[in-house]
């Protein structure tokens, strides 16, 4: 066997950043939405919307899909759930009538005051392990690579 046949260097997905963080972002995904799915009967979707219109009060559903990076279909199917359920509103935008503002009702703003404490607790335990210092520096690691990111996609 030459060195021309010997095998190539394995690739090792366990030491491949955006395979660990994508599966580490995958299982926390899914082991928070048990949590809301079966305590408050929401979807994935629907948490992120509710969570964005929390954020930032009101909202268009395109707003929405940019900010969670959801597609269209995805969004609209949240939105109209949620409105089902009363939890949120949508109303005609006043610069525009084709666009739709949408806000929390007063039922949503108590769904998100149970919810939130709860997915709080849960990050909590979630990051026990590490240390303030360790939990702040997560988060500064991770700016780091979004800022990296941007420029590399530009």
């Amino acid at each position: 066997m030459t060195p021309d046949d010997a095998p190539a260097e394995r690739f090792d997905l366990d030491h491949f950043l955006p395979y660990r963080l994508n599966h580490l972002a995958d299982r926390i995904s899914q082991a928070l939405a048990r949590l809301y799915e079966t305590r408050h009967d929401l979807t994935v979707a629907q948490w992120r919307v509710l969570a964005w219109l929390h954020h930032r009060e009101e909202l268009t559903a395109k707003q929405i899909r940019e900010a969670t990076r959801m597609d269209k279909a995805r969004v609209s199917r949240a939105v109209q759930g949620l409105e089902a359920r009363e939890l949120i509103r949508r109303r005609p935008s006043p610069e525009d009538q084709r666009r739709h503002e949408l806000r929390l009702t007063a039922a949503g703003e108590a769904l998100l005051a149970q919810l939130i404490p709860e997915a709080r607790a849960w990050e909590a335990a979630l990051v026990a392990p590490l240390s303030i210092d360790e939990y702040r520096q997560l988060f500064e690691l991770m700016s780091r690579l979004e800022s990296q990111l941007t420029k590399l996609e530009s």
